[in-house]
C-alpha cells in the first residue's frame, strides 16, 4: 500500500514538474506588429485573454491574422488601451502544453508597445501626430510677397 501511494505521489510531482517546465521554457520568442482587431476573455474554468492581430505587410494586401493568448491581466489591459493603434506585441511560443486550459494558442503575449510611426515602404516612415500637436492652435500662414510684373526683354 505504501509503495502504491509513493508511486502516485511521485507521478503527481512529475506531472507538476512537467507543467512548470513547459510554462517556464519558451520554444521561441519574437515580436509581431499590426493592429489588434479582437480581444476577449474566454474559458469555462481557466480564463485567458484570446486575441487576433491583423498583420499588413503592404497597403492593399490581404491581412494575415496572428492569433495569440494573454495570461496576465495587466498586459491585457495595456493591449485593450492600444486597440485601434499600430502595436508591436512581444510573445513567447510555448510547446507541449496539452490542454486549452493554458490558452487556445501557442503564442503568449508578454508585452506591448505602441508604434509611433506608420511605415509606408521599407525605410520610409511617416510620424504620427502627437495629441498635443493636433490640439495646439496653428499659426496663420505667412503673407505672400507682392507679385512683380513680368520683365520685358529689350532688343
Amino acid at each position: 500500500m505504501l509503495r502504491l501511494l509513493s508511486a502516485l505521489v511521485l507521478l503527481v510531482l512529475l506531472v507538476l514538474l512537467y507543467f512548470w517546465g513547459a510554462l517556464q521554457w519558451s520554444y521561441s520568442t519574437g515580436e509581431r506588429a499590426g493592429w489588434v482587431q479582437k480581444l476577449s476573455r474566454k474559458g469555462w474554468v481557466c480564463k485567458t485573454w484570446e486575441g487576433e492581430l491583423a498583420l499588413v505587410s503592404l497597403p492593399g494586401a490581404a491581412p494575415e491574422k496572428f492569433l495569440f493568448t494573454i495570461r496576465d491581466d495587466d498586459v491585457a489591459e495595456r493591449v485593450t488601451r492600444a486597440m485601434g493603434k499600430r502595436v508591436a506585441l512581444h510573445y513567447e511560443e510555448k510547446v507541449g502544453l496539452p490542454t486549452t486550459c493554458f490558452g487556445e494558442t501557442r503564442h503568449y503575449v508578454t508585452g506591448v508597445a505602441v508604434a509611433e510611426e506608420i511605415p509606408l515602404a521599407p525605410g520610409v516612415m511617416v510620424p504620427t501626430p502627437s495629441p498635443s500637436a493636433s490640439s495646439a492652435p496653428s499659426a496663420p500662414p505667412a503673407p505672400l510677397p507682392p507679385a512683380r510684373p513680368p520683365s520685358v526683354a529689350q532688343p
